[in-house]
C-alpha cells in the first residue's frame, strides 16, 4: 500500500533566490498564484480508501502540488537547463521542447538551453552528435508539426558518461521527456549524481502513447493517438457494412496496456470486439472470438474488430528477441486473428470480406490536436517550476485536474494498464456488446 513517505519529491536544497515571476505577478495576489509547499493532493479519492487506512490526516498519502515557488534554489542568470526527448515518436514532443524553452527564457529570464539530440545517444560524445541551443526564435513553430526536433532513440548510455557531459557542459537541470524506459534511465542518471554528490536535478515529463505511466491520469500525446485511431476504426467500419460479410480489423498500439484501443473504440461505437492485452480472449468454444464473431456477422452483415498489439500473445510462441530499449518483441497477433478468422469462414463455406486497419507510425508522426497542446505547454511549464526550485528524481503529471510531482520510484515500479473489473472496461463491454467473458 502506498504511503506518505512513498510520495516525497526530493530536492537539491533550501531555496535561496526571489523567484523572477515576483515581477510577472506584480499587483496580483501572491499567495494565490505560488504554490504553498503544505499545499498537496490526496492520493485516494474516496472515502471508503482513507477510512481502510485508519490513520490521522496528517498521515494521508498526498502528492507535492506543481506549479510556481516564491523562492527557488537555483539562480536564473547563471543556470543552464538540459533538454532531451527519448524513445518512440508521439504527438506533442515539440510541443513540450517549445513551452519548456519559452518558459525558462520569458518567465525565469534562463538564457542557456541546450537540446540534446537523439535521446541519450546525445549526452554521450562517442556518438558525434553535437548539441543545439534552443532559443525563442529556434522553437517557434515547432509545435505546428509532429516529431521531435531534437531527435530520438531508444536505448540506455552509461551513466558515468552521461553525468560527465552534464558537468562537462556545466548542466543545472536536465529535463527528460520520455516514457517508462526513459524514467528509468533518469533514475539512474539521478544515482550517478547523487554518487558523486552534485547539484543537478532530474525532471521527468511523462511520454507514452500507451498512456501507461502510473499516478499521473494522463501522458501527453494520448488523447491525439486515440483520436486519430479512432478515424481508422470509422474507416473499417464503412468497409465492414459496404460488403457482404465485411469484417473491419484494426490494430493499434498498445504492448501492455489496452487504452488506445478502450477510448478510439468509445469515441465513436463502431467496433464490435476490442481486445486489449489485460482481457484474455480464446479464439474457439462458445463466446470464443470465432463463434462470437459468427454470430456478429449473422446478425449484423458486419463486424469490426480492434486489437491491440499486445492482446492474446499468451496464443502465439515468444519470439525471443528484445528492441533497443529491452522489450520483449511481440508476436503478430493480427496476422494469427487474420489468418484464423479467414480459415474459420472458409471452413463453413461462407464469404467473407476482410479489410485490416493498422494506423501505428501514422499516429505517432501526427502533430498534437488542440487539447494534446494545452496539456503539453501545462507540463512543460510545471516542469520549469520544478527544476527551477531544485526538485529533483520525479516527473510532472496531472492527478485528478491538479498537477502534481511524482517520484521517479514509484512511477517505474510497474504499469498503468486497463482494470479487468474497473470501469472503463465495463464502459468497452457496454458499448461493444461483446461476451463479457471470452477468456
Amino acid at each position: 500500500m502506498t504511503s506518505l513517505a512513498d510520495l516525497q519529491v526530493r530536492s537539491l536544497g533550501q531555496p535561496r533566490h526571489e523567484s523572477p515571476l515576483s515581477s510577472y505577478v506584480a499587483g496580483r495576489k501572491t499567495n494565490e498564484y505560488y504554490v504553498s509547499e503544505d499545499d498537496r493532493v490526496l492520493y485516494d479519492d474516496t472515502l471508503s480508501l482513507i477510512e481502510r487506512r485508519g490513520e490521522p490526516v496528517e498521515r494521508w498519502p498526498s502528492f507535492e502540488t506543481g506549479g510556481p515557488r516564491e523562492h527557488i534554489f537555483f539562480d536564473p542568470t547563471t543556470m543552464h537547463v538540459g533538454v532531451v526527448t527519448c524513445g518512440g515518436l508521439c504527438p506533442g514532443l515539440n510541443d513540450v521542447i517549445r513551452a519548456v524553452t519559452l518558459e525558462l527564457y520569458t518567465h525565469y529570464g534562463v538564457e542557456r538551453v541546450t537540446g540534446f539530440r537523439n535521446g541519450y545517444a546525445g549526452l554521450n560524445p562517442d556518438h558525434g552528435l553535437a548539441p543545439v541551443a534552443l532559443t525563442p526564435d529556434s522553437v517557434a513553430g515547432i509545435n505546428e508539426r509532429g516529431g521531435t526536433i531534437l531527435g530520438t532513440s531508444r536505448g540506455a548510455q552509461d551513466p558515468a558518461v552521461v553525468v560527465d557531459r552534464l558537468v562537462e557542459l556545466g548542466i543545472d537541470a536536465l529535463i527528460v521527456i520520455g516514457g517508462d524506459g526513459s524514467m528509468h534511465g533518469a533514475h539512474v542518471i539521478v544515482n550517478e549524481v547523487d554518487r558523486r554528490g552534485l547539484s543537478i536535478g532530474v525532471i521527468g515529463i511523462p511520454k507514452t502513447i500507451d498512456n501507461d505511466i502510473p499516478h499521473i491520469g494522463q501522458s501527453f500525446g494520448f488523447q491525439t493517438a486515440f483520436a486519430e485511431a479512432a478515424k481508422s476504426i470509422t474507416a473499417a467500419h464503412v468497409e465492414a457494412q459496404s460488403a457482404h460479410n465485411g469484417v473491419g480489423l484494426v490494430k493499434v498500439m498498445g504492448r501492455h496496456a489496452g487504452f488506445i484501443a478502450c477510448y478510439s473504440a468509445l469515441a465513436n461505437h463502431d467496433a464490435d470486439f476490442v481486445l486489449i492485452p489485460e482481457v484474455p480472449f480464446r479464439l474457439d468454444g462458445e463466446n470464443g472470438l470465432l463463434e462470437a464473431l459468427r454470430r456478429r456477422v449473422a446478425d449484423d452483415g458486419s463486424a469490426v474488430i480492434v486489437l491491440a498489439e499486445g492482446a492474446g500473445q499468451d496464443l502465439l510462441p515468444e519470439t525471443g528477441r528484445t528492441d533497443a530499449s529491452g522489450n520483449q518483441r511481440l508476436g503478430d497477433i493480427a496476422s494469427y486473428i487474420r489468418s484464423a478468422v479467414e480459415s474459420d469462414f472458409a471452413a463453413r463455406g461462407e464469404e467473407l470480406t476482410l479489410k485490416f486497419f493498422e494506423p501505428g507510425y501514422g499516429i505517432r508522426a501526427v502533430p498534437a490536436d488542440a487539447s494534446d497542446s494545452v496539456y503539453c505547454a501545462r507540463l512543460a511549464q510545471t516542469a520549469v517550476h520544478a527544476a527551477m526550485a531544485g526538485r529533483t528524481d520525479m516527473v510532472v503529471g496531472r492527478r485528478r485536474h491538479r498537477f502534481v510531482h511524482v517520484p521517479i520510484p514509484l512511477v517505474i515500479e510497474r504499469r498503468h494498464s486497463v482494470a479487468p473489473d474497473g470501469d472503463l472496461w465495463l464502459s468497452v463491454l457496454e458499448s461493444t456488446a461483446q461476451p463479457i467473458d471470452m477468456a
